[in-house]
């Protein structure tokens, strides 16, 4: 039995030795590589002038010189064959086609079918099934299946248009055009500049890096790194991106654009500037459509009417912009706020007619006065010291001098001030309408219409309490003087009596339907946002960081060329020592005169 086991191992180690002796031999004897085969010439020789062993090929009435090698078929008007290199230089109407897709022609080619790496200028014209490549030199590596230029290049695709460039590539494999250095890319409908392209010619997929802009007759957009989709008119965009539709500019985190239909989106920090009616709307997610003229902007919502003095602020959890620049309305809607320094108001909604100077505080109409919501949702509007509430509240400004003209209140209105001195007395007014008339935004005329009803605290000029009014009238006419009430008119007056502060009921010392609301002011810009939940902004991954284009010539190249130059050690290796530089890339032979040269020199 042991006998058995040791006889076993020993076959074990003996066949691992065969095995590894067969792996060095394959090493040390590799395949033989293919050669370059002459197809057809008209008229071959020899001609030592040029190097020894070199061969010269002609075309002749027929056809063109044709060679083979591992799949790709070259013709061309003349050719110079160096055998022991397999190497060859082709002159005029040069063709080079590999299957059925890759098809290249120049004026001049050299090939090395050692390294698989080609050299080619004069009207260089590469063309694939979607796009057609021209340039004046062209770097090809059919090992990595890479074609590159540096001189600059011209890329046609008929519908997604024309793409220049300093520096670009082609990768075949991945059916991939990859531009650098002053890129643009011409469509009948825009025209884009960026410092780096990707782009994809079988589906159109384009994908931008570094400050780029695409300009159409109707947009602007700016951003530093986005796709767009040549064949659907569609992108995104992200890092500092912004759309520009003639009046409107858009920013944001991260923005979509669709060309067809003239509709943008964003998504996270937005801002929409109105540069004719300098103004601007932010929030967390907004939508445009250019030819309505319609504006739709959500999530922390905010609207600025840029004033000299002092600019308006509105908030809600919903803003709607629409109408034309000369023409345009502001809706919002849910919780809207407004504010400026002398001015606050609240609503559920508020309209603002811009054209007009209209400023609407409108109440739900489904609340109602058995809601016990319904006098917390009415509006509210605060001006300096005063606090008026009612149904529906119009507030009229002077468009030209962007200060308060006149404010309406329709339906329970009600103004009511906070006594100056008593730490729970109220100057009420109450009534069917109020009219009131501004000067220098401060509210000096007050005219309350229907069912007036007052309680004012009466106070001399040392501000004693002379006693409490309180009265009933068909209307009344206020003037305030420095944010205090200096005469009251009663119309058609009906009763009314002046009490002695201990005379007066503290039950009756506030009129029917009261609602002060001094906790709700607002007193800043902060205080639009006080009643708000938090928010939870989605993650914008957009595009991948930008990873630099690798070099035409890498290691791997130079290994190629270095195993190609063992196989002749005696004969300049024009693969080999005409390998383009890194710095300035040259075509294969400029090097190979060099080489000879320091041959004959001993070098």
């Amino acid at each position: 039995m042991l006998l058995c086991k040791k006889h076993t191992a020993l076959n074990k180690i003996r066949n691992l030795i065969l095995i590894s002796s067969f792996c060095y031999t394959l090493m040390l004897f590799p395949q033989k590589q293919q050669r370059i085969v002459i197809e057809y010439a008209g008229i071959g020789y020899s001609d030592e002038a040029i190097e020894e062993g070199a061969r010269v090929f002609l075309r002749d009435e027929s056809q063109q010189v044709h060679f083979i090698h591992a799949g790709v078929d070259m013709w061309c008007d003349k050719a110079i064959y160096y055998e022991d290199q397999d190497f060859i230089e082709a002159f005029s109407n040069v063709v080079i086609k590999q299957g059925d897709s890759i098809n290249m022609v120049a004026k001049y080619v050299e090939y090395s079918g050692k390294t698989a790496l080609a050299y080619a200028r004069g009207n260089v014209v590469l063309t694939e099934p979607q796009s057609v490549l021209t340039t004046d030199k062209l770097y090809y590596d059919r090992t990595r299946q890479l074609a590159y230029y540096n001189t600059k290049g011209k890329v046609v695709r008929d519908s997604s248009g024309t793409i220049t460039s300093q520096i670009g590539r082609y990768y075949m494999n991945a059916k991939k055009y990859q531009f650098t250095k002053d890129v643009v890319l011409v469509n009948p409908d825009y025209t884009l500049n960026t410092e780096r392209l990707d782009f994809f010619p079988d589906n159109g997929h384009a994908y931008l890096f570094g400050p780029s802009t695409i300009v159409g007759e109707e947009s602007k957009i700016y951003t530093e790194r986005g796709f767009y989709d040549t064949k659907s008119n569609k992108g995104h965009f992200q890092r500092n991106a912004k759309i520009n539709y003639d009046n409107r500019i858009i920013e944001g985190d991260s923005l979509y654009f669709d060309r067809n239909r003239s509709f943008a989106s964003a998504t996270n920090n937005i801002t929409v500037t109105d540069t004719i009616n300098n103004s601007l709307v932010k929030g967390h997610y907004a939508e445009v459509w250019r030819n309505k003229d319609s504006l739709f902007i959500t999530k922390r919502a905010l609207a600025i009417t840029v004033q000299d003095r002092d600019s308006v602020y509105l908030h809600a959890d919903t803003l709607m912009v629409t109408g034309k620049a000369d023409n345009r309305i502001t809706r919002a809607y849910y919780k809207a706020r407004l504010y400026k320094s002398d001015l606050a108001g609240k609503a559920d909604s508020i309209n603002v007619d811009h054209k007009r100077g209209l400023t609407k505080f409108i109440n739900l109409g489904r609340y109602n006065t058995a809601d016990v919501f319904a006098a917390a949702r009415k509006p509210v509007l605060w001006n300096l010291d005063n606090q008026m509430t009612g149904d529906t509240i119009h507030l009229i400004s002077n468009v030209k001098t962007e200060k308060l003209d006149s404010l309406k209140v329709f339906n329970n209105a009600f103004l009511v001030s906070k006594d100056t001195i008593s730490d729970d007395g109220y100057n009420q007014i109450k009534g069917q309408r109020l009219i009131g008339l501004f000067r220098d935004n401060e509210l000096y005329n007050v005219d309350v219409i229907k069912n007036a009803e007052t309680i004012r605290y009466l106070r001399n000029e040392d501000n004693d309490l002379i006693g409490i009014q309180k009265s009933k009238s068909g209307s009344l006419n206020i003037q305030i003087v420095d944010q205090t009430i200096d005469e009251v008119r009663f119309i058609n007056q009906i009763d009314g009596n002046i009490y002695p502060e201990p005379d007066f009921p503290k039950s009756g010392r506030k009129l029917r339907g009261f609602d002060w609301r001094g906790a709700e002011r607002l007193n800043s810009i902060e205080d639009l946002f006080k009643d708000d939940q938090p928010i939870e902004l989605p993650t914008i991954r957009g595009l991948k960081d930008y990873v630099p284009p690798e070099d035409f010539i890498d290691n791997s190249v130079t290994e190629r060329i270095k195993e190609a130059g063992k196989s002749a050690p005696n004969k300049p290796n024009k693969a080999a020592r005409n390998l383009p530089k890194k710095a300035a890339l040259k075509p294969l032979k400029q090097t190979v005169k060099k080489s000879k040269t320091a041959e004959k020199n001993g070098g």
